[in-house]
């Protein structure tokens, strides 16, 4: 996804929308992905969500941890995440790019979810390298994509949001193998195992690739020791 179509264009009101879709296939993604991270939490953690968008995982994890932090490119959805997460004490959310952010703390979980890996444009492993950057000693980052597996209802996913005119019109003729192009320049990619493990392994840190309900690919990330 293009950062400045996503800063511009899909944001605030109408990234709301995007969510309150009508598949039940995605929604079930939706959750197992918040879900999958859930189960993996003590309470105690204090956490970090690039690319929060208007605060929609932010809210569904805050009680399940002790404070969460989130950043977007978006002055816009942030105003919106302001007012959506205003009742919740443990939430805070600005604008920051995460390909340049910058922290006086570190965090116990950083969370990349929903295809971020794809939603912020840039280098993958600089996004690694940075996410590493702010993850306290023993803690865990979680990167999310879509399994191939989910392809049909990602696709169905993005036609929904064309027919309620979040998206421009899709270009069939140039769409396909993980990749959705619309004809307004908006372009969004995916990352399969096989890149999540390179990922992983640019790293240099210990690492496993999960799949979750053949819709998630989850790259998982330990801050211990570099590997010899």
């Amino acid at each position: 996804m293009d950062a400045g179509y996503y800063a511009k264009k899909l944001n605030a009101e109408k990234l709301y929308q995007v969510y309150q879709t009508k598949i039940p296939q995605v929604r079930d993604y939706l959750r197992s992905e918040i879900e999958f991270v859930r189960e993996r939490l003590r309470g105690d953690e204090t956490a970090l969500e690039l690319g929060a968008g208007y605060g929609r995982i932010m809210k569904e994890l805050s009680p399940s941890v002790r404070r969460i932090t989130g950043i977007d490119v978006s002055e816009q959805s942030v105003a919106l995440g302001r007012e959506y997460l205003g009742d919740l004490a443990n939430c805070t959310i600005e604008t920051m790019d995460a390909h340049a952010m910058a922290f006086d703390e570190t965090f116990d979980v950083v969370l990349c979810l929903q295809n971020g890996l794809s939603a912020m444009k840039g280098d993958p492993e600089n996004l690694v390298r940075r996410s590493l950057r702010v993850l306290a000693p023993g803690g865990t980052a979680f990167f999310s994509s879509y399994s191939p597996k989910f392809w049909e209802h990602r696709l169905a996913w993005f036609q929904e949001q064309e027919e309620k005119g979040l998206l421009g019109e899709i270009d069939m003729e140039n769409t396909g193998n993980g990749r959705i192009v619309c004809k307004d320049g908006f372009t969004a990619t995916t990352f399969d195992r096989e890149e999540m493990e390179r990922l992983g392994k640019a790293s240099e840190y210990p690492y496993r690739v999960e799949e979750v309900k053949d819709s998630s690919i989850f790259l998982i990330l330990r801050n211990e020791a570099p590997r010899s």
